[in-house]
């Protein structure tokens, strides 16, 4: 199957947090914000304000794991959710 793509600049800014790339923890809930189009990627662990809130490139959060690139497409206003990497996303409106 071939993989989709991201219309946005790979080296565009994205949210997650310290959990995921210092621990590497995997990343559950994936979303993408009408307002502005931000994207936000963050794992089960629950943060406790800015100092866990990191900005990376959007290609770093694809590096640690391809399977974001199924979420490619998806919609502004819209966020995915997983329990474990083999699992399917479950797509909702934010």
């Amino acid at each position: 199957m071939e993989r989709k793509t991201f219309s946005e600049d790979l080296n565009r800014n994205v949210f997650t947090t310290r959990f995921v790339i210092e621990k590497s923890e995997l990343i559950t809930y994936v979303a993408h914000e009408l307002e502005d189009g931000a994207w936000q990627f963050y794992s089960e662990s629950q943060f406790n304000g800015y100092e866990d809130i990191m900005v990376v490139t959007l290609k770093s959060v694809l590096d640690l794991d391809e399977t974001l690139y199924e979420l490619a497409d998806l919609p502004l206003g819209y966020d995915a959710i997983r329990k474990g990497k083999n699992e399917k996303w479950q797509i909702g409106e934010l």
